[in-house]
């Protein structure tokens, strides 16, 4: 009898990381991913870096939808796939000077921290849940979007 509530409550409370993991992976992507892709009504454009520093780089925003006003200056998140002197596409937070990169590298882009979180959650999936078939399905679901967010970037 002790022995099936102890398996129980690690399957409960492993099963609860797992799932937390997961939602945590896409609350965090929403944040970004939500202007990428649905784009409808947003303002949409180019904008071509002039300045980085301290993990922000700007520059002036031209406008490529219908309704985008021209602005001197946006800002967009510097990473290893921002450089200075380049155009990049992006689609502008409502009511801010914040830019996202737009387009299938920023819905990439976007998505990486739910392939890290299925990363993690492949570990407690395997160890903690013993279900070694599904553990390898979101590590490699995890890996494959990791690597296209890579490749694409």
């Amino acid at each position: 009898m002790p022995s099936a509530v102890v398996s129980f409550g690690r399957v409960a409370v492993m099963g609860t990381v797992a799932v937390l993991l997961v939602i945590a992976g896409v609350w965090a992507s929403w944040g970004s991913a939500q202007y990428v892709m649905l784009t409808k009504g947003r303002e949409r454009g180019t904008v071509e870096v002039t300045a980085c520093a301290d993990g922000v780089c700007s520059g002036p925003f031209t406008p490529g939808s219908a309704g985008s006003v021209a602005r001197d200056r946006v800002e967009l998140a510097d990473s290893v796939a921002v450089a200075k002197g380049e155009t990049y596409a992006v689609v502008l937070k409502p009511q801010d000077a914040e830019a996202v990169r737009s387009g299938p590298a920023g819905v990439l882009y976007a998505w990486v921290p739910m392939g890290g979180a299925l990363l993690l959650a492949s570990v407690v999936v395997a160890g903690g849940l013993r279900r070694t078939r599904v553990a390898w399905v979101l590590a490699g679901a995890g890996a494959v979007l990791v690597t296209a967010a890579f490749v694409a970037v």
